[in-house]
């Protein structure tokens, strides 16, 4: 199947939306359980909690920016207190990203098209993120996938307000993996400096290995 053919299970592209301004859904309502009571998204990158440096990369786009957000983590809500962003509570955030994805969803207008961005990847910058808007608007039909220079597929996402349906419908924990796989056929890929869209760092471990390469 080439990159522009559909796929009999594939919705035909909606004519009768308005076209719109992509906007920037921040997921940031994850436990971080794998750091041992350490919260990963107020971890430290050049004197900057890493909430706040991915969430203010995603505002020097000039998009509108929302960020899913647990009810019981205040200090990832203090950290974004000096950015004009719009902060959404995700209710239920122990049944997965998919739980992230509904709430910071019906934040937005029906027919946006959304960039969908993990919070804990600490090497994407604004650069990368007005990268994938500019090709994004290119073909805003289309999926975009970010991959690292290798060509491994990672972060962010574009979502065209098609997905927007399936993307309400997920469950659990797998984010929007599946929707990618069953509209392989919409999918474009855009190579992302390094390894910016794949690195994520999980447990302590990993971050004393990433600022040990970084020194």
């Amino acid at each position: 199947m080439t990159a522009g053919s559909r796929g009999e299970d594939s919705p035909p592209f909606p004519c009768h939306l308005e076209p719109m301004e992509p906007q920037i859904l921040i997921l940031a309502a994850g436990a971080a359980s794998r750091m041992r009571g350490a919260d990963k998204l107020l971890e430290p990158i050049d004197g900057e909690p890493l909430l706040y440096r991915i969430a203010a990369a995603a505002v020097r786009t000039g998009v509108p920016v929302k960020v899913a957000l647990p009810p019981d983590r205040p200090l990832r809500n203090a950290v974004l207190r000096r950015l004009p962003i719009e902060e959404v509570m995700v209710d239920d955030p122990d049944l997965g990203l998919s739980a992230s994805l509904r709430a910071g969803l019906a934040a937005l207008p029906p027919n946006a098209p959304v960039l969908l961005l993990l919070a804990d990847l600490p090497e994407i910058t604004a650069v990368d993120l007005r990268h994938m808007l500019a090709e994004w608007r290119k073909t805003p039909e289309m999926i975009l996938r970010g991959t690292s220079a290798d060509g491994s597929p990672g972060h962010p996402v574009c979502l065209p307000a098609w997905t927007r349906t399936e993307l309400l419908n997920l469950s659990g924990d797998e984010g929007a993996r599946s929707l990618l796989v069953r509209h392989a056929g919409r999918l474009r890929h855009v190579v992302l400096p390094d390894h910016h869209a794949t690195t994520d760092l999980d447990t302590p471990e990993d971050w004393a290995k990433w600022r040990g390469r970084r020194s």
